[in-house]
């Protein structure tokens, strides 16, 4: 496809038409300009914080729609890095370690949050609050009530368009095929989905020792407990303990999970599953009502094959055991995905022919054409209407990560309504719904 050109011009010039036009446009209102400093460029200026592995190949992509100004890490290593490199900040970015001074930057039209996970919420919101469009790296969200707060936060900012990375809602041949396959009942009514998301790595106990010169440890810290520095917590590895992040539920869950979940339709206001049972899950250290008793080694499951139940008698598993991919099993047919194939009779015979084309593609892109992930980001600031990836079908998958990883943790099972999103007749499993926040580091509620 051929890369859409986003400018404050062509911004201003579409969003008139847009207004002239009277399109209703799904939680988008386009009566303020969406650049904030028409007269210094003709691009969007970019804020990149989290400039990690990650956040550097966003980083380099969100480069190719406009100019990153600035660039954010607590580890000083990183920001200073971003903003030397050819194709980021090109020694002429400002670098920061402290991510609201990002914010703080009238001149900042789009930041981009790849931060850990316990991080994405509280400065997604704060970006909407500062007048920013957002993307933000998946998981969104550390807890059940989190989901709630960056709802309501986008709900009260509609002309802000806010966009998650998981990229697998950008993959034609193979998930967006396996959503459109699902969708059109080409698998008959569907009983039963395997998500094969892995298992958190094993390791510990470790040393703990004095943080690095370069790393702000309290700020890395956040709204998680005040804890000893030891290597292991930080940066890539912070996603096998359970203080800032769901494991594996909602490492690969956000990924496999939200396919699923968005091809069986579930993934809309008041779905969700009923019954989670977590009674088949383990950990590589032990545990005590749903939390670790050590703190010197990595908590998250490892081993674990959580069954959600949906209403209509759909089961869903997490497991980490068996291939990484998605297993849909139907009343015609049995299809698996994943990164690197599409396989089943129905593909082998080709039961799609003729029902996966352009206008397929287009209505799975919510009324916009197919093209690349952060193509289409760029686009819907430009265009208005909700992304491919959006805030709310994201969170309604994460609320089955979520209590997957809440029901491992007790290794019971637990009861769940969807409409009111509480947990019923579980006051421990309840409680595991939010988190209290350090003081100073209080996530908006919105």
């Amino acid at each position: 496809m051929k890369r859409l050109a986003v400018t404050r011009r062509t911004f201003l010039q579409k969003s008139a038409a847009v207004g002239a036009a009277g399109s209703a446009i799904p939680y988008f209102s386009w009566n303020e300009k969406c650049f904030a400093n028409d007269a210094k460029s003709d691009r969007p200026q970019i804020g990149c914080i989290g400039v990690g592995s990650m956040g550097t190949g966003d980083a380099k992509a969100h480069a190719k729609f406009g100019d990153i100004i600035a660039v954010c890490d607590v580890d000083s290593r990183r920001s200073e890095k971003a903003k030397e490199d050819k194709d980021i900040g090109k020694g002429k970015a400002e670098a920061y370690g402290d991510y609201r001074k990002v914010l703080d930057r009238k001149d900042i039209d789009v930041v981009s949050i790849v931060t850990t996970d316990h991080w994405h919420t509280k400065i997604a919101i704060e970006a909407l609050q500062a007048g920013k469009h957002v993307f933000c790296q998946k998981p969104l969200t550390l807890t059940l009530e989190e989901n709630q707060l960056i709802r309501n936060a986008c709900k009260k900012h509609p002309e802000k368009v806010f966009f998650i990375g998981t990229q697998q809602r950008s993959t034609k041949d193979l998930f967006l095929r396996a959503v459109n396959m699902v969708q059109k009942g080409l698998l008959g009514d569907i009983q039963k989905v395997t998500c094969g998301i892995g298992g958190g790595d094993k390791g510990g106990p470790f040393p703990k020792v004095e943080p690095p010169k370069e790393l702000d440890w309290n700020m890395w810290l956040g709204q998680a407990p005040k804890v000893d520095y030891i290597e292991k917590r930080c940066h890539y590895q912070f996603r096998w303990w359970y203080e800032y992040s769901g494991g594996k539920f909602t490492d690969w869950g956000a990924h496999h999970v939200d396919i699923a979940t968005w091809a069986l339709g579930f993934d809309k206001p008041g779905q969700g599953p009923i019954e989670i049972d977590g009674t088949d899950a383990n950990h590589p250290v032990p545990f005590k009502d749903g939390y670790p008793t050590v703190d010197d080694g990595y908590n998250t499951s490892h081993d674990y094959a959580v069954k959600c139940k949906f209403a209509g008698g759909v089961e869903m598993i997490l497991t980490s055991r068996g291939d990484n991919g998605i297993l849909f099993e139907g009343t015609k047919g049995r299809m698996f995905v994943n990164r690197g194939k599409i396989t089943g009779a129905p593909i082998d015979e080709k039961w799609d022919d003729g029902k996966f084309g352009p206008e397929d593609l287009m209505k799975l892109y919510k009324g916009k054409p197919f093209e690349g992930h952060k193509d289409n980001f760029y686009r819907c600031i430009r265009e208005g209407g909700l992304p491919v990836s959006d805030v709310f079908t994201h969170t309604q998958m994460l609320n089955t990560c979520h209590l997957s990883a809440i029901a491992a943790r007790l290794k019971r099972v637990i009861k769940w309504d969807p409409q009111a999103e509480k947990v019923q007749g579980d006051d421990q499993a309840a409680a595991m719904l939010s988190r209290q926040a350090r003081a100073g580091f209080e996530i908006p509620r919105v």
